[in-house]
């Protein structure tokens, strides 16, 4: 397995990530992991390692403005769902421009927030992904805060939460957002995994999701929350592994 940093500028920003990928010369299939809220590229690295070594690349970043750990510059006061989608579509363009990369079998997972952009990703650009993971993902964004802040009035230049602000741009950019317009036309195999025990994000959303994707198969685990334990962990991977080669066999 090799390990190597990347960079990967748009939009007058820059992503800062590691893609780890299989030894040898042959062209292998690509797996891009996006973090949650206030999370960053290390979250998934030794998941990113477990694929490598299996034979399936991967690339971690982290959300420019997305964490208090990023480095690009970007302030999180300006980071939206929106700029947080066009990261990935960056990355998700940058991997498929290299020569070691399978464009045939490239495949998203993201969690929480990570999630819901992965999500929206993928509608945007089904063509160039042959299959989606997601991992309790939080649909809730929109309705949370929208229900938090009625009017546009009720909405604070700045808002904490967890350790990392966000600017007003981020709650204007979801108003009216509706997750169950934007998601499901996917028409490729998705995998959702949810904690039955999760307080962040209501096991309904990953429900209504799961039975709106044409070919969406929805994994409750039963004891965990948001937020794995290292056991969830690690069923999360073997999962996740048996749903991209099921993907690549169909193919």
């Amino acid at each position: 397995m090799i390990s190597q940093k990347i960079q990967i500028p748009h939009h007058g920003r820059t992503v800062n990530g590691t893609f780890y990928r299989p030894e040898g010369s042959q062209k292998f299939p690509v797996v891009i992991f996006s973090h949650g809220y206030n999370g960053c590229e290390t979250d998934f690295s030794v998941s990113a390692e477990y694929f490598a070594q299996n034979g399936i690349g991967a690339v971690c970043y982290t959300f420019c403005g997305g964490s208090t750990r990023d480095r690009s510059g970007f302030p999180t006061t300006k980071m939206t769902l929106f700029t947080e989608k066009e990261d990935l579509c960056a990355v998700l363009d940058a991997i498929r421009e290299r020569d070691c990369t399978d464009r045939e079998h490239i495949f998203l997972f993201g969690a929480s927030q990570g999630g819901m952009v992965s999500s929206l990703a993928t509608e945007e650009r089904a063509a160039h992904i042959e299959g989606l993971i997601l991992l309790y993902p939080a649909f809730c964004i929109a309705d949370d805060w929208n229900s938090r802040f009625p009017r546009p009035e009720d909405i604070p230049d700045t808002q904490e939460l967890w350790g990392m602000t966000m600017g007003r741009v981020f709650f204007e950019t979801i108003r009216g957002f509706d997750i169950r317009e934007q998601i499901g036309t996917f028409p490729k195999k998705v995998l959702i995994m949810h904690g039955a025990k999760d307080e962040v994000v209501p096991l309904s959303y990953s429900q209504r999701a799961a039975s709106g994707y044409p070919d969406a198969r929805l994994e409750i685990f039963q004891k965990e929350g948001h937020g794995f334990s290292e056991y969830g962990d690690r069923r999360m991977e073997a999962m996740a592994m048996y749903f991209i080669h099921a993907c690549m066999r169909k193919a």
